[in-house]
């Protein structure tokens, strides 16, 4: 029997041993490490090679998207599985693209997690029933309530001013976006003219607005 080795990168300590517990209920799948942040992520990657990394999006001050394009470039053929809190809606294509070969929610029960885990193993996409029908709705759906121009628009924009957008959608004011990314207010502000910018906005106002309608039409995500 092959042992599948597996990564688990996540800030949380109790969670993370959870999980590894979970997985180990599994005679093939061994867990070589639990990292908590990005350096040791990759460090622990180059040192035990992992043919799958269970990885968090949020790793305290870390972005995890960032994290899964720097362990795509060091080693292709991993196998990518996200673990997180974030709302599937607004992530799981994002992942996808960097390389990812699912998205799953932190609140799923744990034979879902080990049904995720065993579907990616097995070379294919895992990602919750829902979100495969609402992408298959998008695909199909004749009367859009968004143009297919601001779809492009924002997918356009990069992981970071994506975050900032949808945590606008959410309510967020700049003070506080800045305080969750551990940011400056300055760079926050930067980035929201550099959205303006690519979102055609000629106000706060109407990137504000505009990132609120993004919010209530979550297929919007998937064009």
């Amino acid at each position: 029997m092959n042992i599948i080795k597996i990564l688990i990168v996540d800030d949380h300590p109790l969670f993370s041993r959870g999980l590894a517990s979970l997985i180990l209920s599994k005679p093939m799948y061994k867990v070589v490490a639990e990292a908590t942040n990005s350096a040791e992520a990759l460090k622990i990657m180059r040192e035990e090679k992992p043919n799958l990394a269970i990885v968090d999006l949020n790793l305290g001050d870390e972005n995890g998207l960032d994290l899964i394009a720097s362990m795509m470039a060091i080693d292709e053929k991993l196998i990518i599985l996200v673990l997180s809190m974030h709302d599937e809606r607004y992530y799981s294509e994002r992942v996808l693209r960097l390389g990812a070969k699912g998205f799953i929610m932190k609140d799923e029960a744990g034979n879902k997690v080990l049904e995720a885990i065993k579907r990616v193993l097995d070379g294919k996409i895992y990602l919750s029933k829902a979100e495969v029908e609402r992408i298959s709705e998008a695909a199909t759906l004749d009367n859009v309530k968004v143009s297919k121009e601001w779809y492009a628009s924002v997918r356009k924009l990069s992981d970071r001013q994506f975050e900032i957008f949808s945590l606008l959608g959410k309510g967020y004011g700049t003070v506080e976006i800045a305080a969750k990314l551990n940011l400056s207010t300055k760079t926050i502000d930067t980035h929201k003219e550099h959205i303006k910018l690519k979102l055609h906005c000629s106000s706060a106002q109407e990137l504000r607005q505009l990132a609120v309608e993004w919010a209530s039409y979550p297929e919007a995500v998937i064009s």
